[in-house]
């Protein structure tokens, strides 16, 4: 069969959301490469919810378009499902209710891994390409679901090195693309930046939602209140967007009091808090095991690290970006803590160097369109076969 297909019998590509929106940001880019430069198929994306659609088409405009399709997945009553408010209806049951129209797709392309339970609900038509929402150390991404996509992403040759290397992906069904996030943040002009009365180092608190390993249930608000009381540095707090996503209503009132503090601004998930407005703006990282480090070391800067349960964290590779900087289990005097992180910084140029180098494999060829042949290939060589 031709590879020049009619419109109606292209071979089909769907872009899955049912995660929470900073997720589009790592696959939508490939989507519009995959629209623009292979007209042989299809591409469309799909949500569960229209805040989804909306923020993806919203991102669509600013870059100029592609023939791209999309479509709010139903059913409407389960889309009203929110479990402890969570901005998203629940993922498993999302994709059960979906799993025989998605079944007819040739690919559908993800940045989560839930998505792997399709294989599960019988559906194996479609190759299932997971691209990965981050280029982080935290061992638990590292799973079994992986074993069920037929083509799984790697943003360096250290993501890819462990997943092979673990047993979790055949090197044949990882393809090495760099960072297609970077490709639609360099090409957008960014949300606006937080206004301070006064030009200070700029602290970004980024903690993870991570039960034990994050720092927020232990030290957030002692943070917050340091910061309050210390005049030296300006303080951007924002969270990983799960943190407070389906928050208690006594979790968001720990963060009231500091709403209005002049040297402290509060984002707990805009779409500053996920297009890297505030990594790239911030003078200094504190954090715990977001992935979101990496993105902040596209330029190195200075770092400190919350270990909150002590943990033995030496030579282990799912904290491996602790060695960016010094790592505290106590937040007595943190903010001293924090400029002498600053004032120490050159021992840490180094080795942040080279950690992003080892994290994101960036060549001329941007990571997008990479992202988008591997895609392309699979499927196109598929359609051959089964034609």
């Amino acid at each position: 069969m031709s590879l020049a297909k009619t419109a109606a019998s292209r071979p089909k590509v769907c872009f899955l959301y049912i995660a929470q929106t900073h997720q589009i940001l790592h696959s939508l880019p490939i989507a519009v490469a995959l629209a623009r430069g292979w007209p042989g198929l299809e591409v469309e994306i799909a949500a569960t919810t229209q805040d989804h659609l909306d923020y993806a088409r919203q991102l669509l405009d600013a870059l100029g378009g592609a023939p791209i399709a999309s479509r709010l997945l139903p059913p409407a009553w389960l889309r009203a499902v929110r479990l402890k408010e969570a901005s998203t209806p629940p993922k498993a049951l999302m994709l059960a209710a979906n799993a025989m129209a998605l079944g007819k797709m040739d690919a559908i392309v993800t940045p989560e891994r839930t998505t792997a339970m399709l294989r599960k609900l019988g559906v194996r038509k479609p190759l299932l390409v997971y691209t990965q929402h981050g280029a982080g150390d935290r061992g638990g991404v590292f799973e079994p679901r992986l074993r069920q996509f037929d083509l799984v992403m790697a943003a360096g040759p250290k993501q890819r090195q462990r997943m092979v290397e673990g047993g979790w992906v055949k090197p044949e069904n990882c393809a090495m693309v760099g960072y297609p996030k970077f490709d639609i943040i360099d090409a957008l002009p960014g949300s606006p930046l937080p206004v301070f009365p006064d030009a200070k180092p700029i602290v970004v608190y980024n903690p993870h939602f991570h039960a034990t390993l994050g720092s927020w249930p232990r030290f957030g608000v002692r943070v917050l209140e340091q910061f309050a009381a210390d005049g030296r540095f300006n303080l951007i707090f924002a969270p990983h967007i799960r943190l407070f996503d389906g928050a208690s209503q006594a979790m968001l009132e720990s963060v009231a009091p500091f709403r209005d503090h002049p040297r402290i601004h509060i984002d707990l998930g805009g779409p500053a808090a996920i297009d890297m407005t505030y990594t790239r703006a911030a003078d200094i990282y504190l954090g715990d095991v977001s992935s979101q480090i990496y993105e902040f070391l596209r330029t190195p800067k200075p770092c400190l690290f919350l270990n909150p349960g002590d943990v033995s964290w030496q030579g282990d590779e799912s904290f491996h970006h602790w060695q960016y900087g010094p790592v505290l289990t106590s937040i007595d005097g943190l903010t001293d803590a924090v400029e002498a992180a600053r004032v120490g910084h050159a021992d840490y140029v180094t080795i942040q160097k080279t950690g992003f180098a080892e994290s994101f494999d960036l060549t001329a060829t941007p990571s997008s369109e990479r992202a988008a042949r591997a895609i392309a290939e699979r499927v196109l060589a598929k359609a051959r076969q089964a034609a």
